[in-house]
């Protein structure tokens, strides 16, 4: 099985979106193994957003992700990295396809409610940005035969 990074952005918690869209991941069959609301320091966001360290949107993406609370999530499951990269759709809403997240909720390609991992790689690098691993709970779900 494989474990991803998804955390909302302050925009998800202001707008009341996050029971909504967790529920997504969810009813995909993805096994949320993690949970925490924080306030993200400048520090974890530049360690979570190091790649674009220099581009135009950088300081600007900072700014926001530590403007408020986030919530950062863990999940586990086949491909899961590539089902949440799905289910979330494209950084630019407005041409993320209805019936991914950003495409039904999102409103701006700066403020797009979410980030999910893009690589496995990515996704042990960045689940350490904010959960130890003794906070990832390893547990049987019932419906996982069944999947």
């Amino acid at each position: 099985m494989q474990r991803t990074l998804v955390f909302f952005k302050p925009n998800a918690i202001q707008r009341k979106l996050v029971g909504a869209i967790l529920s997504r991941f969810e009813k995909k069959g993805l096994k949320l193994v993690a949970l925490k609301m924080v306030s993200m320091t400048p520090e974890q966001a530049c360690d979570l957003y190091k790649e674009h360290i220099g581009k135009d949107f950088f300081n600007p993406l900072v700014d926001f992700i530590t403007s408020g609370p986030v919530v950062a999530s863990v999940f586990e499951g086949l491909n899961s990295v590539q089902v949440c990269r799905n289910l979330v759709g494209n950084t630019d809403p407005s041409i993320a396809p209805p019936g991914t997240i950003r495409g039904d909720y999102g409103v701006t390609v700066r403020k797009n409610l979410l980030h999910a991992s893009d690589s496995q790689e990515s996704a042990l690098r960045e689940i350490k940005v904010f959960f130890d691993e003794e906070e990832i709970i390893n547990y049987s779900s019932c419906l996982e035969e069944h999947l």
